[in-house]
C-alpha cells in the first residue's frame, strides 16, 4: 500500500501477537483442539472473527454464550500449559521485526491482549524481550480490554507521550478500534502467518487503516521514525 506517515510521531506501540511474533495459528490450532475436546467444534474463520486480538477472558465468556458450554475450571490453565509448550518448540519472531526495533529513533513499547507470563515468555523464547525490558503493558493493568482504548492511552501514559504523537501497528479488529478509540494512528500489519492483504480490505473501519504485510516497508512508509 502506498503510504507515508505524515504526522509528528514520538512512541510506536506494537501489539504482540501476529505483530511481534508469529503466534495466531499456533494459538487457533492449540484453542482449537482444547475446545474440541468439549465437544465444541470452531474453525478458523470462527476463530478470526470472534476470539482474534481478545483476551482469554472475554474469549471464554464467549465461548460460554455462544456454545451454552461450561469450562471446566482449569481449562484456561490447561490450555495456556500446551500453549507455552507448543511456543518453545514454533514461535518465532516476524520476519524483519528485529531490525525494525533496533533501528527505531522514537519510544516504544508493547500493549497486548495476553496475560504477563505468556508475553514475557513469548518475548524471551523469540529474543525480542531486550528492546523493550518493562515496557510491556498487558489488558491485566487496565479495567477494560481491547477494543476500548484503556491499554493504548495507558502504555502512552507510561511512556510519558500524548496519544495523538502514537503510532500503533495492530493486526486484529479490536486493537485497530482501540487505537482509534485512544486517539492514535494505526497501521494494520497483515504480515503475519494468520493474515493477507484480502483480511486488510475485509476490514469493517471507517476511515480506511494504512496497511503493510511486510516489515521490511515500514521505513519507506515512515522514513522520519528511523534513528539518525
Amino acid at each position: 500500500m502506498c503510504f507515508q506517515l505524515s504526522k509528528d510521531i514520538d512512541a510506536v506501540i506494537f501489539d504482540c501477537d501476529g505483530v511481534l511474533i508469529d503466534s495466531e495459528i499456533i494459538s487457533a490450532r492449540v484453542l482449537m483442539a482444547s475446545l474440541d475436546q468439549l465437544g465444541v467444534k470452531v474453525d478458523w474463520a470462527y476463530f478470526k472473527a470472534h476470539f482474534l486480538g481478545r483476551s482469554f477472558p472475554k474469549v471464554a465468556a464467549s465461548i460460554r454464550t455462544d456454545f451454552e458450554v461450561d469450562l471446566p475450571s482449569d481449562f484456561e490453565a490447561c490450555y495456556r500449559s500446551s500453549l507455552l509448550e507448543a511456543f518453545e518448540q514454533e514461535l518465532h519472531p516476524v520476519e524483519g521485526v528485529q531490525s525494525v526495533i533496533a533501528n527505531l529513533g522514537v519510544k516504544s513499547c508493547v500493549a497486548t491482549s495476553s496475560s504477563p507470563e505468556r508475553v514475557a515468555r513469548s518475548l524471551a523464547i523469540t529474543g525480542l524481550r531486550r528492546f523493550f525490558h518493562d515496557r510491556v503493558f498487558t489488558a491485566s493493568e487496565v479495567e477494560r480490554g481491547k477494543p476500548a482504548p484503556d491499554l493504548f492511552l495507558h502504555a502512552a501514559a507510561s511512556l510519558g507521550v500524548s496519544p495523538e504523537a502514537c503510532l500503533v501497528i495492530e493486526d486484529s479488529l479490536p486493537g485497530l478500534q482501540a487505537a482509534r478509540a485512544a486517539g492514535m494512528e494505526v497501521w494494520h500489519f497483515v504480515g503475519g502467518s494468520h493474515l493477507s492483504e484480502s483480511d486488510a480490505k475485509n476490514v469493517k473501519i471507517q476511515p480506511p487503516t494504512p496497511f503493510f504485510d511486510t516489515w521490511s516497508r515500514f521505513f519507506a512508509m515512515a522514513p522520519k521514525l528511523m534513528a539518525v
